[in-house]
């Protein structure tokens, strides 16, 4: 497994490489856990080589404690990169990817940004966009893997590839979880053992909605606030959307075209999760 922290060497490395060989591409921010690891996987499958980067970005974080306390463990990144066949892994600084000029850039994605991440977190999916971008022309991968448990996310880089008129096939992997049904999350790190089985009942809610999802949406939604609140979990938003364009629906298209979308606080640690429908 080869490591660079230089963009202007790893652009050069991979383009020799791309006239050979199709590139798979995972962007992190580190913390790596199972369902980053899937994503490699996936990866592995697919292309012929597998590049992945570690970057804790800025400019996604609307909240700096939030940014300032994210967990950072390279070593043990790199060990499991390396233990499940990662090819190159990309490790640069901010300054030497923002060329020392670190803000986002503003993008208009329409309505699928201004809501749930987009409406809580104030300039996310700029910066996250901001950065996906960047990477994409460095790296110039032929697929890119996201996890679905970030759905917004996954639709707003198939957007963003679109937008850039590239020929990156964008790849959506589904959700890993901790045998309890926590979505697997580097946020799980800053919960105790305690806390993670409390946080269990946030995706015991989602599968309650998908099973009941015949009754009114105003009845799910007190349920879930109810049924959070006694393990002390505060709902922040709790969404029926339209996967390709995140819009909020009250009837239901056909299977797998829309998702229940939630965001929680246990503590002070924020949680997100989604289930299909």
């Amino acid at each position: 497994m080869q490591i660079f922290k230089c963009k202007d060497k790893l652009s050069h490395t991979l383009k020799e490489i791309s006239e050979s060989k199709t590139i798979g591409f995972v962007p992190t921010m580190g913390a790596i856990h199972d369902g980053h690891l899937k994503l490699i996987t996936s990866s592995n499958s697919e292309c012929d080589i597998t590049v992945c980067s570690i970057f804790v970005n800025p400019t996604q974080f609307n909240n700096n404690n939030d940014y300032k306390k994210y967990p950072i463990t390279i070593d043990e990144d790199l060990k499991k990169l390396s233990k499940n066949n990662c090819t190159i892994v990309f490790i640069p600084t901010a300054n030497n990817i923002y060329e020392n000029n670190i803000k986002s850039k503003r993008f208009d994605f329409g309505n699928i940004s201004n809501v749930l991440e987009g409406k809580f977190r104030p300039g996310h999916f700029d910066g996250m966009a901001t950065i996906v971008e960047k990477l994409f022309d460095i790296v110039k991968p032929t697929k890119a893997y996201f996890g679905e448990k970030d759905i917004q996310q996954l639709q707003i880089v198939k957007l963003l590839a679109t937008k850039m008129k590239t020929n990156i096939k964008i790849v959506g992997v589904p959700t890993v979880r901790e045998s309890n049904g926590l979505a697997k999350s580097s946020r799980n790190k800053l919960l105790s053992e305690k806390e993670k089985n409390q946080a269990k009942y946030i995706y015991k809610c989602l599968k309650y909605c998908k099973k009941n999802k015949n009754l009114s949406f105003s009845t799910l939604k007190k349920y879930t606030t109810k049924k959070l609140k006694t393990y002390n979990i505060k709902l922040e938003y709790l969404e029926i959307v339209n996967l390709e364009d995140m819009k909020f629906i009250k009837k239901l298209g056909p299977k797998n075209s829309n998702a229940i979308c939630i965001a929680a606080y246990l503590n002070n640690v924020r949680l997100i999760d989604n289930i299909i429908l």
